[in-house]
């Protein structure tokens, strides 16, 4: 079985090596637009929309696809565009409870199969001054909420409920059941 995982994010490729899976690296060209409102469907629709970009290049393969975002306080909360947005996005977790959504799509073009689903944790922010917010502010330009849980020098999430493989991108217990469902 050829595996192929539709992301370069550095946290996705760590976490799926770590459960002994063999596969490449194609990461989704795809524009990443989406018209859902409500989190888990946004984050299912991106994970469906990266894999079948990859899958159609590659049919034969099992591609998987992921998408991961903040939901807080009304908003969802992508990755931050430039520093000032970073800074915006940290003030509105700050001390806040979140949480945090991602999308995972498993599926075969030739084999005509696809699973997807999503997992969410909730995560409540410390309070940080505002010296503190700006000095972490652009340190984590490529994640979702603009900090990294997984980053021992990141002290803005005190507490996970949930998965805490999904807060850094990607729920490998998640992974695991759906992944055992696309092989039945």
């Amino acid at each position: 079985m050829y595996i192929v995982l539709a992301s370069k994010s550095p946290r996705r490729i760590e976490l799926l090596k770590k459960l002994g899976v063999k596969f490449d690296v194609i990461p989704s060209q795809c524009a990443e637009k989406s018209t859902k409102k409500r989190p888990a469907a946004r984050v299912k629709e991106l994970a469906v929309q990266k894999a079948f970009d990859v899958a159609q290049k590659y049919p034969a393969a099992v591609v998987i696809g992921a998408d991961t975002l903040v939901f807080c306080k009304g908003e969802i909360i992508g990755k931050p565009k430039d520093k000032a947005d970073a800074v915006r996005i940290l003030r509105k977790l700050n001390g806040a409870w979140q949480s945090v959504y991602t999308g995972v799509c498993v599926m075969c073009l030739k084999e005509q199969k696809i699973v997807f689903g999503h997992d969410v944790s909730k995560c409540k922010a410390r309070k940080l001054s505002d010296e503190e917010l700006l000095h972490l502010a652009g340190k984590h330009m490529d994640k979702a909420g603009a900090y990294a849980v997984q980053d021992e020098q990141d002290p803005f999430i005190e507490k996970i409920v949930g998965s805490k493989t999904n807060v850094v991108g990607f729920p490998v217990e998640f992974f695991e059941k759906l992944f055992k469902e696309f092989l039945k």
